[in-house]
């Protein structure tokens, strides 16, 4: 299908996400669409995809225009997008989410659904339980069910908002290679959201870059890297030496710690996290990594061994405890798990001070919001609810919420959704308060960005936790042999 996007326009208030855009996509080809966080890609793509309507401007399908009320509409237009953060629902089994929209009938034909889902799941060389629930699936394969769900729906063109984040390297080259499929061998239109400039130059035929809402840029790829970061940046963002701040107090202990959830089971956990330390953790979705800090968090108590923060066990704490003792854990859901839908930036802000009052000085927390979105450059008001940012800004508001005073840091990918220059600022943010003695745990599917950012790394594998190295001392593939559980 051929798709045209001719001067697409999209204003909220005086935000102009998308001021102008022209587009001519051809069927049989993958797209990249380029741009740092805030450029517009993710709203130009849900104008496309029939989640926003475009304030001004024409989408045109083969020669025919187009208008869509709702991303329901557009899929029957032949028009899918997969987000970021996948459109199921956990309680259910995968075959009833396949089956969801179907059709209006009260009982779903289950026996023809089964065939048909496995046979789609074949043809891109999937392979997924049919009757897991969606809630023990990893990221990558939830990815896939709503790829398998477009297909039954007849899309021609498949739109993919950063669909490589949290996903392991298999899942990744298996994403890469059901997309080729869809474009090079059956014709389909793909579109490929993302600021990986290494999965462009790997997976696209053709790159287009958003700057400040205006396309600024298109080319064939293969296409000297540089030519795109100064098409997306202007100028090469440099990355800031590495300086260690590691001091010699044990500021965190897990002291042979067990803990589990239905799926995984983690036993005798052990490990010291000094004052000033990035620790770095590394795995697969689901090995066990993100059940530690959230033991850590205190969202999930140990069934033995103890937690001790700068002297003090806190194995017992609840949550609020930590937080109080001043541990922040920032989530990788960023508004299942760490923000509220509806609320406004003030509004978390003001939540989130730590010595709240009877009544609420409004004055004093928009002067309040207004300095910290200046700060961290988030791209809003304080007045924006957060779920009208951009998930990179939405990134920017959960550290921004952080408080002055904490001690241990825990970090879901930390950097998903974000640009080059954007996760290089984020980081000299974190850095900085480092250097005043808190401490980083985090967990992220990207090996390199473990490598460059942390002091020491271990890797889980299977509820495992491997030998703790040197970061300086490693590479991603040594971190990959300890993922596929080498010791």
């Amino acid at each position: 299908m051929k798709v045209s996007l001719i001067d697409i326009r999209k204003y909220f208030g005086d935000v102009r996400a998308n001021d102008g855009i022209t587009l001519h996509l051809d069927p049989g080809r993958i797209y990249g669409l380029l741009g740092e966080n805030g450029a517009g890609k993710s709203t130009l793509m849900k104008v496309l995809s029939g989640y926003h309507q475009q304030t001004a401007g024409t989408i045109e399908l083969d020669g025919q225009p187009a208008a869509f009320d709702s991303p329901a509409e557009a899929l029957r237009r032949g028009v899918g997008m997969i987000y970021q953060d996948p459109l199921d629902v956990p309680s259910m089994r995968v075959l009833d989410n396949y089956l969801l929209g179907r059709d209006s009938q009260l009982a779903l034909n289950k026996q023809i659904g089964e065939t048909e889902l496995l046979a789609n799941a074949a043809r891109l060389g999937f392979n997924i339980d049919i009757r897991a629930y969606i809630d023990t699936l990893t990221l990558g394969e939830r990815q896939q069910l709503e790829m398998l769900r477009m297909l039954a729906f007849g899309a021609q063109v498949f739109i993919l908002d950063e669909p490589t984040t949290g996903i392991s390297s298999d899942q990744k080259e298996s994403l890469f290679q059901s997309l080729r499929k869809l474009a090079h061998e059956e014709g389909k239109t793909v579109i490929l959201v993302s600021h990986k400039l290494s999965e462009v130059q790997e997976l696209c035929d053709h790159v287009m870059v958003l700057r400040r809402g205006k396309l600024v840029g298109e080319a064939d790829i293969p296409c000297p890297t540089d030519t795109l970061v100064r098409m997306m940046f202007e100028d090469i963002p440099p990355q800031q030496e590495r300086i260690s701040r590691v001091q010699d107090a044990v500021g965190l202990s897990v002291e042979n710690v067990s803990f589990e959830d239905d799926r995984l089971a983690v036993k005798d956990i052990h490990l010291d996290l000094h004052a000033g330390e990035v620790f770095g953790l590394a795995g697969l979705e689901g090995s066990g990594q993100r059940l530690l800090l959230q033991v850590c968090a205190g969202f999930i108590k140990a069934q033995q061994g103890r937690l001790v923060l700068h002297g003090e066990d806190v194995s017992d704490y609840s949550y609020h405890r930590m937080r109080e003792a001043g541990v922040a854990y920032l989530p990788a859901g960023r508004l299942e798990e760490g923000l509220i839908a509806g609320l406004s930036v003030m509004e978390h802000v003001a939540l989130s001070d730590p010595q709240p009052t009877f009544t609420i000085n409004w004055a004093h927390y928009e002067a309040e919001t207004a300095e910290r979105i200046a700060r961290y450059q988030v791209v809003g008001q304080p007045q924006t609810p957060v779920d009208a940012l951009s998930g990179g800004n939405q990134q920017r508001t959960l550290f921004a919420l952080l408080r002055p005073d904490v001690k241990l840091i825990l970090l879901e990918h930390p950097t998903r959704g974000l640009d080059v220059r954007s996760a290089e600022w984020i980081w000299q943010l974190m850095f900085g308060r480092v250097a005043r003695g808190a401490m980083i745990l985090f967990m992220s599917a990207d090996l390199d960005e473990l490598v460059a950012r942390s002091d020491r790394i271990a890797a889980f594998s299977g509820g495992r936790m491997s030998r703790v190295v040197e970061a300086e001392k490693t590479t991603a593939e040594e971190l990959g042999h300890l993922i596929g559980g080498e010791v």
